[in-house]
């Protein structure tokens, strides 16, 4: 039977917000009309949001047109910072990763822009642990389908999805998977959902989950 560990990244696997603030500032700071920089409680507030919804929430007293624009000038540039100067990855990821992926398929799927993802393999050598991601910026799915999408690609028969925020609870609710918390990231859950407090614990979890 083929069996898969899903993913969010943000929250789950690593903590990028001071890059990605430090790369959308670099960006905004130039801008004549905009009167709001980001900072570290923004970016952890709006973690795990799709792209468009955080583009409404952070631009909303700029014009339509001109929120786009801008928005695509800071996702660009904070694909490139992030690819160069990375994130913070929780403590003991690398073994973790290489331990579950002699067992399982592993994948990513993120609400991130189109190229969020490549830029974490790149930053970090990451890449050779997984087998698949999906982003919401590649697709335009919501986090459901593309989870739904990454399963049923992959032909994955049992399938358990990693995320810290409700939002990621949420859609793997309606994906109909079971689903484990990173209470160490961005979130809370509903009480006596699974959970683990450190990447570390995910393999026994896991295993539980399994069973």
């Amino acid at each position: 039977m083929k069996k898969g560990i899903i993913f969010d990244l943000d929250g789950t696997l690593w903590d990028s917000s001071q890059a990605v603030v430090d790369a959308w500032n670099d960006i905004l700071k130039g801008e004549p009309d905009v009167t709001r920089l980001a900072d570290l409680d923004w970016m952890q507030r709006l973690m795990g949001k799709t792209m468009k919804d955080i583009e409404d929430e952070f631009f909303d007293y700029l014009p339509e047109d001109r929120r786009s624009g801008l928005m695509k000038r800071c996702l660009d540039h904070e694909n490139e910072y992030i690819a160069e100067n990375g994130g913070v990855l929780f403590p003991g990821l690398s073994e973790v990763l290489g331990k579950l992926h002699e067992k399982y398929h592993l994948s990513i799927v993120s609400n991130c822009q189109e190229g969020y993802i490549p830029a974490f393999f790149t930053a970090h050598g990451t890449e050779a642990f997984f087998d698949d991601y999906e982003e919401n910026g590649r697709t335009g799915l919501v986090k459901a389908d593309n989870i739904r999408l990454v399963v049923e690609r992959n032909g994955l028969e049992k399938a358990v999805y990693v995320g810290d925020t409700l939002g990621d609870y949420n859609s793997t609710m309606q994906a109909g998977l079971p689903f484990i918390h990173a209470a160490y990231g961005f979130g809370k859950v509903p009480e006596g959902t699974a959970f683990i407090n450190d990447i570390r614990e995910l393999p026994e979890r896991v295993e539980e989950i399994f069973k």
